[in-house]
């Protein structure tokens, strides 16, 4: 039996309709996929150190709160204490909101920077910082995770004849440890400051 023209095209219009459904249901699922991975942080904090408390920490201490993490050593003869001189005076312009975010200093010369040393470093700061260490394969490994380059720079002039090189970063991770913002060194506390108060 062949088929009238008014049939034909029916049946064209039909297949039309039907490629336009699959396409828009293809579609969808696209655009929520596209939803999702915007949504998720390129990265999380994932670490496991010791403080400078003598205390092992993971992420998941500070779940709930955002934190402000920094690389550094304490032999570091300006980077370092610069910026974390730029998070005390963030965290005390926080004022109330100072008890949602925890600032943490980990060290990559864990050689030198014993929890004690630590300990006699971050205080001179008076932020609340929390300074953390840990095995060479611990520190490797938070690296890896964060990520941040580092390396050991033979120099006669420097404290034990040498230094260390290191990405000089300030990460912000929210309560769910993912990654939220960073800020190049040199970056007025300020500008951090107004940053985080329009997010917490």
């Amino acid at each position: 039996m062949s088929l009238t023209s008014a049939q034909k095209f029916l049946w064209v219009l039909a297949g039309v309709a039907a490629l336009a459904f699959v396409w828009l249901l293809l579609w969808s699922d696209y655009r929520a996929d596209s939803a999702r991975t915007d949504a998720e942080p390129p990265f999380f904090a994932e670490f496991e150190l010791t403080d400078h408390r003598g205390m092992v920490q993971t992420e998941e201490d500070f779940a709930g709160r955002w934190m402000l993490v920094f690389f550094g050593f304490t032999n570091c003869p300006d980077v370092c204490p610069t910026t974390l001189s730029e998070v005390a005076a963030v965290i005390e312009g926080l004022g109330d909101d100072a008890a949602k975010v925890q600032p943490i200093f980990i060290t990559i010369d864990r050689e030198r920077d014993t929890p004690a040393a630590l300990a006699e470093y971050v205080t001179l700061f008076d932020a609340g910082i929390i300074g953390m260490t840990g095995t060479p394969e611990q520190i490797a490994a938070t690296s890896e995770t964060f990520p941040i380059f580092f390396e050991r720079i033979e120099e006669a002039a420097a404290p034990d004849g040498y230094t260390m090189g290191h990405t000089s970063h300030l990460f912000l991770f929210d309560p769910e440890a993912g990654f939220a913002d960073s800020w190049p060194y040199g970056t007025p506390a300020e500008e951090i400051l107004a940053d985080l108060e329009e997010r917490i």
